[in-house]
């Protein structure tokens, strides 16, 4: 396969579901590394830094969404092919994806910690990140219903039917909130008081 064959945005379905197995993979294998060989001592500060990791996520999974795939080019044009066709395979190629982790997450963490935190930080990023793929996927093609679920196929919805683009958090609205980027037909009715 050549370079060009990694760095498709429309995927096969056996490489969407590769793209899905890989990070399921690499979540695993990092949380047995540490559990298995990480120093005794420091339980607390690692399930912190997986913890900051996981919310971390939040927020980045926020910014690249709003600021870059609606923003930059090329980025934007890849994803302006997704909200054309929502239920296409399109998705952020895993070596892209994979090798943005390692330099922005990974490679910091090390540079100003060791090398248990960082891979603890690293495994909270790549939990969020198989979080928010897994949420992406279900608000486009399951049926599965949850009040979970339906709030944020509901808010999912909105952004993309947003007449001025709005609720960029696929797996929290949080980050909407706190900027003022919702869109109040994604907000649940309020509840008489």
């Amino acid at each position: 396969m050549n370079l060009m064959g990694l760095l498709r945005i429309e995927h096969s379905k056996w490489a969407y579901g590769a793209d899905f197995a890989s990070y399921a993979a690499a979540v695993l294998i990092l949380a047995a590394l540490l559990a298995i060989a990480g120093p005794r001592g420091s339980w607390m500060s690692l399930v912190a830094c997986c913890v900051a990791g996981v919310l971390g996520w939040t927020l980045i999974e926020y910014v690249l969404h709003r600021f870059v795939l609606h923003g930059l080019p090329p980025f934007r044009g890849w994803h302006a092919a997704h909200h054309e066709r929502p239920t296409a395979l399109i998705c952020t190629p895993t070596a892209l994806s994979a090798g943005l982790i390692v330099v922005l997450v990974f490679i910091p963490a090390l540079l100003l910690t060791d090398k248990w935190r960082a891979c603890a930080l690293t495994l909270g990023v790549l939990a969020g990140y198989l979080a928010y793929m897994a949420t992406h996927h279900l608000t486009h093609h399951w049926r599965v219903e949850s009040a979970w679920l339906s709030r944020r196929k509901r808010w999912h919805a909105a952004h993309h039917h947003a007449h001025h683009p709005a609720c960029f958090g696929v797996t929290t609205g949080f980050w909407d909130l706190m900027f003022g980027s919702s869109n109040k037909l994604a907000r649940p009715p309020r509840e008489p008081e």
